[in-house]
């Protein structure tokens, strides 16, 4: 596949002449006729723009012949979003912006059309990590709970993964530098695996998105988009430090970045500790500690018709597994259990643009090491009780990791974007990837295996005067085969596995413009996910679960069709959405257990039964008039899942309902360019829709709190901020802590001070 990549790559480039087209223009304020100064003008399929100067004058070079979307943005004023035909060596496009108090609005780039969020068919959520940093978030996987419909199953501080209604695990997956985050997703207790460092926006698809991602994104689709490179000519950098002071957790990360006219570098360097959390009770958490290091840099190069980028991630995360409140320590380095896992993530993405049509081919490398520490239960019990601790203290060191895996996957992601014709935009693409599991640990959990994915793919989307279709249709199919492991008839024994999947799923989505501040959507989507190595061969005890997994290896798809509408009501001082859905899922596969134990743990069982889930969520934004640095925001969030022969599915969300009274400043002085400050209560309610081996959960509240500013210091800016969670300190357990079934308490009041300043 790289071979023919590169000769595909190397035929097209000599089949096009080098265009050197530019762009320019100046930026104004509609009512003052002022120029803006720092307008963001970008070209989301070229990816390429600059910011207006003091003049609000801006210039973009190597600019290719053709139609192409641009956005026009900055803050305070309505966002502007045309097609510009660019046929000469030199285009002229000025503007003048009208101010408006509604939030600027962004591009969407998890779908495959590159349109602004009100201009999506899709219903699609995306938030800054900005502004999840400056929510007192200790990581991403916290931050992103700010997102109505997006919840996290967390073990502590330290570990957790997104739930996006209701589905979680292999059913949401995640992308990041363009490609599929693969990192053996499949079990609860392990966590999302990325730093926030380095990474720009999130986007967050609520539903069925195999038409463009394939398997594992039934339940919808967590995008991170990294960090851009500097315009062209620029010179960037930063450093930002974060300080927690339940955990005594310290993060920060320093970037830097540069670029000419064609080419593009950027590095950031990032890492994080924190100590056992407390609890509302003041107790902390044995094991709960953590500690990550962070690196991420990128290459690009650019000519007029022609762009790619090479990326690189590497991750190390020591995490705690906690299993009770025992000695009270603020030591940084985990005891057993706990992981230690080294993700190595390399990415290329090239694109060609031709006239009015363009290839995108995007190619990614994985390497996942995961290793599991597990507690010493062997130790012979003749030795009297200080010998024998004296023994474990010189052999945890030396102790190999009981469970030693390594993922390795090779992914690729083809589009071919057709020329417009009239209305209608075609997409068409191949997918598909590679990857190759093995053990090098003591237990086996999962076997030896390899799989391989292939998709086809087909979109449209047809705009019409006041409403859009888009249309999709797709074809995969997924080979496992694993290694036989251990000896017939004994404990732990695997059979060899080879079987096949296939899924044909189709999607439809229409947009209605029904005034110019009324949108209502409706989409209808089928999604798939083949059954993972886990379900299909497990044998054995999951230590970090704490219970006996019993794989099937005739398990089917879990397929499903879901149903989305939404309604959105919005003027320049008001906001409300409504988004209600409704899915259906056949042979859902879920974890029950059969009441008997081996070694000591409970036996689980992977069966299959079809199950609904439905719910929605229910929001209001209001500025108002004439104070518009004001904003009132309120979101209630519900959920609920059933199996259709009876009983309840696990892990649902308990409802929840978030109140905000927001404030902002803009150019307060010529020593405070801006300022900022929040203040939230999020009530969960009670959570008593459980499956049969789930607890209730009590509701409770949190109130949060916090305060920012944007401040001159010897004409350097610098921003500080410092923010409260769980002000009052309440003692509660979320219904998604795995540390639930112990009585073990989430995190205390957490006070977070952070600062950033550019270089």
């Amino acid at each position: 596949m790289k071979n023919i990549y590169i000769t595909m790559l190397f035929a097209l480039l000599g089949q096009f002449v080098i265009a050197q087209n530019t762009l320019s223009g100046t930026i104004i304020t509609n009512d003052t006729q002022e120029p803006l100064e720092q307008v963001s003008i970008y070209f989301p399929q070229l990816e390429t723009g600059t910011v207006t100067d003091s003049k609000g004058f801006y210039k973009i070079n190597n600019l290719p012949t053709g139609k192409f979307k641009i956005v026009i943005s900055y803050i305070g004023f309505q966002t502007y979003s045309q097609t510009v035909n660019l046929t000469g060596e030199s285009n002229e496009l000025s503007l003048d912006l009208s101010p408006s108090a509604i939030e600027m609005e962004e591009v969407i780039v998890s779908t495959p059309f590159h349109k602004l969020q009100r201009e999506n068919v899709m219903k699609v959520e995306r938030t800054s990590i900005k502004d999840l940093k400056n929510a007192g978030s200790i990581n991403l996987s916290e931050g992103i709970t700010s997102i109505p419909g997006v919840e996290s199953v967390s073990t502590g501080v330290g570990i957790g993964k997104p739930v996006i209604r209701g589905l979680s695990s292999n059913r949401v997956l995640t992308y990041t530098q363009g490609i599929r985050l693969e990192n053996q997703q499949f079990g609860d207790e392990h966590g999302l695996g990325i730093s926030d460092a380095g990474i720009e926006s999130i986007e967050v698809i609520k539903g069925p998105a195999s038409l463009l991602y394939g398997s594992d994104a039934l339940g919808g689709v967590l995008y991170l988009n990294p960090e851009k490179f500097a315009n062209s000519n620029e010179i960037e950098g930063d450093v930002n430090l974060n300080y927690f002071t339940n955990t005594e957790g310290y993060n920060g990360n320093g970037g830097f970045k540069a670029s000419s006219d064609k080419l593009k570098f950027l590095v950031r360097l990032g890492g994080s500790s924190h100590v056992d959390y407390k609890t509302g009770g003041n107790n902390r958490v044995t094991n709960s500690r953590f500690n990550e290091k962070d690196l991420k840099t990128g290459l690009a190069y650019q000519l007029s018709n022609f762009k790619t980028e090479l990326r690189y991630n590497y991750n190390n995360s020591e995490l705690g597994i906690p299993e009770e409140i025992g000695e009270q320590s603020t030591d940084r380095t985990p005891i057993e259990p706990f992981q230690d896992i080294t993700s190595h993530i390399i990415s290329s993405k090239s694109n060609i643009y031709f006239n009015n049509s363009s290839l995108q081919a995007i190619l990614g490398y994985t390497i996942n090491s995961r290793q599991e520490f597990e507690d010493h239960h062997h130790e012979e019990e003749e030795h009297e009780e200080g010998e024998e601790e004296h023994e474990e203290e010189e052999m945890q060191g030396d102790e190999g990791p009981a469970l030693d895996m390594k993922l390795e996957t090779f992914s690729y992601n083809i589009q071919y974007n057709l020329a417009k014709i009239g209305a209608v935009e075609t997409i068409i693409g191949l997918q598909g990837m590679n990857q190759t599991n093995s053990n090098y640990g003591e237990e086996v959990l999962i076997p030896d295996a390899t799989t391989n994915d292939i998709g086809i793919l087909a979109t449209s989307h047809v705009h019409f005067n006041k409403s859009d279709i888009q249309l999709g249709i797709r074809f995969d199919t997924r080979t496992i085969d694993s290694d036989e492991n251990g000896i017939v008839d004994q404990e732990g024994y695997i059979a060899k596995l080879d079987k096949s999947f296939n899924s044909f799923n189709l999607a439809a989505g229409y947009k209605l413009d029904v005034t110019k501040n009324f949108i209502a959507r409706l989409n209808i989507a089928s999604g798939f996910r083949a059954p993972n190595l886990a379900e299909l061969t497990s044998n054995g005890s999951h230590e970090g679960a704490n219970r006996f997994e019993v794989g099937n290896p005739e398990l089917d798809n879990e397929s499903n069709i879901q149903t989305d509408l939404s309604f959105e009501l919005n003027n320049e001082h008001f906001e409300f959405y409504v988004n209600g859905f409704y899915n259906s899922i056949s042979d859902y596969i879920y974890l029950e257990p059969n009441g008997t134990t081996i070694d000591g743990d409970a036996v689980f069982l992977y069966l299959q039964q079809n199950a609904n889930l439905y719910g929605g969520e229910v929001g209001l934004h209001y500025h108002p008039h004439p104070l518009d640095w004001l904003h009132l925001e309120s979101n209630f969030s519900t959920v609920t899942g059933e199996l259709k022969e009876g009983g309840n599915l696990p892990l649902i969300p308990a409802n929840n309902w978030a109140n905000t009274l927001r404030f902002e400043f803009n150019k307060i002085n010529k020593n405070f360019n801006s300022g900022y400050g929040f203040i939230t209560l999020k009530s969960y309610f009670e959570q008593n829709k459980i499956s049969d081996f789930e607890i209730p959960t009590d509701g409770y509240s949190l109130l949060n709190l916090g305060i920012g500013a944007t401040v001159k210091i010897s004409n350097q800016p610098i921003d500080f901020k410092i923010s409260a969670n769980n002000i009052l300190d309440k003692e509660y357990i979320s219904h998604l802590s795995r540390l639930k079934a112990d009585g073990i308490s989430n995190i205390g009041r957490n006070i977070n001070l952070g600062i950033s300043m550019p270089l």
